[in-house]
């Protein structure tokens, strides 16, 4: 057993190396369990506007050689010829008005490497398999031996690590079920150029679920298809892919990736914090990446975990069971404002014809946008008001 750290944080994903910067630049010893060897493909290339302050108090510059520039989000229904484009910069007053589109290899170990640089140490390639939370301490046990810690993070994504040693996941139904993904390269110039002119998301709707197309710097398209009910396999993908008169001109030429297929990943966790740990990012939940918001929500919720963190260690009563209670509170409102988004986009005409409506109210589009950047902790949002609304009905309705 090594003597005893301050924190230790599971995964250096987002999340994980938002942690490790803000508590190693308050003083705080920790040290970071990542099973990966940097850097590493990851999908979810897709940030959102709330995030752009938190990267200034990182100390992590945006570089627009190595990311895409988003302007915002285009929806496509090549069914019926609908399609619409949301420019964050029509949100409500003080929304961030763009985002970045990332290769999550670079983008990860960017983050990783500041975290590094302000004194986090990052242990690559070690694999935590136990975890023993006490009255006084945590245990982390490794494939490398163990850690024996004041407090744990589990910053682990979708492996979430906590949840499945603890056995506290609940899945979440009739959201996306699996996605099948790949990248195309060598994309023609002139498809280059149009892609990086605004940068947008195309999100394209299709029977039971959507395609993603997310533009990366190089040349790249990523193209994932995400289906909430019936078989999600390689097959789809390509069957979608030819379906799609945009994507099959936007790929033309180019070259594909081996396809990718992630599974099972709508859940939450029952047990996202008590004595002597939190669970951040997906670690607590996942809901589903059709509006992009994993990372960002995970950056943000690794951020409020530590300032309430920070103050306990110096006090000495970070072992409280109730420490990481505000933060829950505060997680909650992004979760079950994007979860009610989330279901009327699969379940119900409101969204649909929100989006495409010829003459949308101005002000539920303003706040549409806003929900869409990831700006859901404000009290002024009219959409969001009626979403959280209809939310209280449908779970009234369940009890």
């Amino acid at each position: 057993m090594e003597p005893t750290r301050e924190v230790v944080i599971i995964g250096c994903g987002p999340a994980g190396s938002t942690a490790a910067n803000l508590l190693a630049a308050a003083g705080r010893d920790v040290v970071v369990v990542e099973r990966e060897v940097f850097p590493r493909f990851h999908v979810g290339e897709s940030l959102l506007p709330c995030e752009l302050p938190l990267f200034a108090r990182l100390g992590v510059e945006i570089d627009g050689r190595q990311f895409q520039y988003k302007q915002g989000a285009e929806f496509i229904d090549e069914r019926s010829g609908d399609r619409v484009f949301f420019s964050f910069a029509e949100g409500l007053a003080g929304t961030p008005t763009h985002a970045w589109q990332v290769e999550r290899a670079i983008f990860d170990h960017l983050l990783a490497d500041a975290a590094a640089a302000r004194g986090a140490e990052i242990r690559y390639g070690e694999e935590v398999v136990a975890a023993e939370v006490s009255g006084e301490h945590v245990d982390v046990r490794t494939d490398r031996g163990s850690i024996r810690a004041r407090y744990v993070i589990d910053a682990s994504g979708q492996a979430a690590v906590l949840a499945r040693l603890w056995r506290s996941v609940e899945p979440i139904r009739e959201m996306g079920r699996a996605a099948v993904f790949g990248h195309f390269f060598g994309l023609s110039p002139e498809v280059q150029e149009e892609l990086g002119a605004l940068g947008n998301v195309k999100i394209f709707l299709i029977e039971d679920g959507w395609l993603w197309a997310i533009p990366l710097v190089g040349g790249r398209l990523s193209v994932g298809v995400i289906k909430w009910r019936g078989k999600i396999d390689e097959a789809l993908h390509e069957r979608e892919v030819a379906a799609s008169p945009i994507l099959r001109r936007l790929t033309a030429g180019a070259e594909r990736t081996p396809l990718r297929l992630l599974s099972n990943f709508s859940f939450r966790n029952q047990r996202s914090h008590g004595p002597r740990h939190v669970c951040v990012g997906d670690a607590s939940c996942f809901l589903d990446p059709i509006f992009s918001s994993g990372i960002s929500l995970a950056m943000l919720g690794a951020e409020k975990a530590v300032d309430l963190l920070i103050p306990a260690l110096v006090a000495g009563d970070e072992g409280r069971a109730e420490l990481m209670a505000p933060h829950a509170d505060h997680m909650r409102i992004a979760y079950e404002s994007f979860e009610q988004l989330i279901r009327r986009f699969y379940h119900s005409r409101m969204i649909h014809n929100l989006f495409f409506a010829a003459e949308p109210d101005p002000s539920l589009r303003r706040g549409l946008i806003s929900i869409l950047a990831g700006d859901v902790w404000r009290d002024d949002n009219p959409f969001q008001a009626i979403l959280a609304g209809s939310g209280r009905r449908r779970q009234s309705a369940a009890g």
